[in-house]
């Protein structure tokens, strides 16, 4: 492929900058509904936009945050047209990397972001449908069974390295972002997975209590 450097900095960087758009911020400012850095756990993530009351704004956020990784990923597809199919897969992996770190590391949030579920998500469903979809529906069953949405993303992030490596046979590339975004999520949810054992994790659809320490990074 022809300036192949070029095309690597060009994905790493684009994507990178569009998962360091916070749209749980922009979204919130821009409807005059405060900020989500300064309600609930603080992050600013979809479930932590639902705390302002605003199921619209969170569906907003969600769909904007896991719009931005598959966007990342159709970019790299495109710059990548006529290149060998191994050239495609890292690249594309490589963009779905970098808008990942940029949700969870945005430089226009200081550094301080998200904890990356809906980009996770959004950057599978484009990168490899059939991953992403048994991903989403693993989120789905753990969350109607247990009501806990970090439980969920956790057992999905565990889970999506098994799916893309030995149910569908993913290119080397996929697996390894799957273990790579994984890895990560379990890191921003640290005090999440220590409320979950110890029973204190909030459950969907329920108020958390004012004494409940942060869930997280901003």
């Amino acid at each position: 492929m022809p300036n192949e450097p070029l095309v690597i900095a060009a994905v790493m960087v684009g994507g990178y900058l569009l998962g360091s758009t916070p749209f749980g911020v922009i979204s919130m400012k821009l409807a005059g509904a405060g900020d989500p850095r300064e309600i609930g756990s603080g992050n600013i993530g979809a479930t932590n936009v639902l705390r302002s009351g605003r199921k619209d704004l969170a569906l907003l956020t969600l769909l904007g945050d896991g719009g931005k990784g598959a966007l990342a990923v159709l970019g790299a597809y495109l710059l990548t047209r006529g290149a060998p199919d191994a050239t495609r897969h890292m690249m594309v992996a490589l963009a779905a990397g970098s808008a990942f770190l940029g949700h969870l590391f945005p430089v226009f949030l200081r550094f301080k972001g998200g904890k990356g579920v809906s980009t996770f998500f959004g950057t599978l469903l484009a990168a490899s449908f059939p991953v992403g979809a048994a991903a989403a529906a693993t989120w789905l069953v753990t969350a109607a069974l247990f009501r806990i949405s970090s439980l969920a993303a956790l057992t999905a992030a565990a889970l999506a390295p098994i799916f893309a490596l030995f149910v569908f046979q993913s290119p080397h590339a996929l697996v390894t972002l799957t273990l790579f975004m994984g890895a990560l999520i379990y890191v921003r949810h640290q005090d999440n997975l220590r409320r979950i054992l110890k029973g204190e994790e909030p459950r969907i659809g329920g108020a958390r209590k004012p004494a409940d320490p942060p869930a997280g990074a901003p």
